[in-house]
């Protein structure tokens, strides 16, 4: 059985519980088939973990990227300039997702090389 919480498609919370074949929110009473939810949940989750670069392309452990806009180094004087290439970039969680030499960078400022 399914432990991680299930989104309602209605009003998006994640306060539910399954009656009978359904799923039911407690908040605003919409009901769906489980059968539905649980393929909807993975497709979402899939979609949610790819890290795209400001072009809307990919990002993969290892690709060699290119800085599209200056970016001042928090806590330095440094500054990564535009057309800065890193390469072997490794991609993690988060609002910062992209690991790149010694840096936590945002992917909306970077493009695949």
């Amino acid at each position: 059985m399914n432990t991680t919480p299930v989104i309602c498609p209605q009003c998006t919370l994640d306060e539910t519980h399954i009656e009978g074949a359904n799923h039911v929110c407690d908040t605003c009473g919409y009901e769906w088939p489980a059968d539905v939810a649980d393929t909807a949940q993975t497709e979402t989750a899939l979609a949610e973990d790819i890290v795209r670069d400001a072009n809307g392309v990919a990002l993969t452990d290892g690709d060699t990227v290119v800085v599209i806009k200056d970016l001042k180094v928090k806590g330095s004087s440094t500054t990564l300039k535009v057309g800065t290439k890193i390469k072997n970039i490794r991609i993690g969680a988060g609002d910062h997702a992209v690991e790149a030499g010694g840096y936590r960078l945002k992917a909306e400022f970077l493009r695949k090389a």
